[in-house]
């Protein structure tokens, strides 16, 4: 049964109750949901609920309706992985270190070059903004801030510091998806938090303007924690 609140907060319990519950193979790929009443009785909700609900996980890549065969789970392959609720389900149900893989290699793609940009294209406000998550990145390996809200904070910064918006628009992917893989990593290094000083030298490029070592530093970082998880797979 769901929270007491309003339609529109009901039908978001919901869309994020199916979801996970799809998401961790609750329910089959290619079978049905339970019924339209199955639903409404099971999470107390009412039909108009429901039929918003299943529209949003449809609009997700995760549901698919059918003329005669009703509506039915989706595989993976079918699913939006870059919206931020389905990488969230994704990532709260223990992921695999397949998982992560794929996602530091999209990071490995991306951030050298985010940060190449940025180191071009960023103005004294970005630069604040990335010097600020630093600094922040420094006082968590005192224990004054939260590791990893830094952490990510730095790397959104750089992202908006690119001033592409492609990578900007992958801020709220990108800090999803931190939060589960900057854990991992932080400890399968054996460390509580990012290391202040790796951060340090991808700053400092970016505020020297220097593209080709921004590129360098962040390639290093991102390829580090990428090689972490595959000798994982390897065992």
């Amino acid at each position: 049964m769901l929270q007491p609140a309003s339609h529109n907060n009901l039908t978001h319990q919901l869309v994020h109750e199916l979801g996970k519950a799809i998401v961790r193979e609750q329910f089959a790929v290619g079978e049905g949901l339970p019924s339209e009443a199955e639903i409404c009785n099971r999470y107390q909700i009412s039909r108009t609920a429901t039929r918003e609900a299943v529209k949003m996980l449809a609009a997700k890549g995760l549901l698919v309706s059918r003329p005669r065969k009703g509506i039915t789970v989706q595989s993976r392959e079918h699913w939006n992985l870059f919206d931020p609720d389905v990488l969230d389900w994704i990532l709260s149900s223990t992921p695999s270190l397949q998982t992560l893989r794929d996602f530091l290699q999209l990071r490995l793609a991306i951030e050298p070059e985010a940060a190449a940009l940025a180191a071009r294209n960023a103005e004294q406000a970005d630069l604040d903004a990335i010097a600020d998550a630093l600094r922040r990145i420094k006082a968590a390996e005192e224990g004054i801030e939260d590791p990893l809200i830094a952490d990510i904070d730095f790397h959104s910064a750089i992202l908006r510091a690119s001033k592409n918006p492609f990578f900007m628009q992958l801020r709220s992917f990108i800090e999803t998806a931190l939060k589960v893989s900057i854990r991992f990593t932080n400890q399968f290094k054996g460390v509580d938090s990012a290391s202040y000083l790796d951060h340090r030298k991808i700053y400092d490029a970016i505020a020297a303007g220097d593209a080709q070592l921004a590129h360098q530093t962040s390639h290093v970082m991102e390829a580090e924690a990428l090689q972490l998880i595959e000798d994982r797979i390897k065992g």
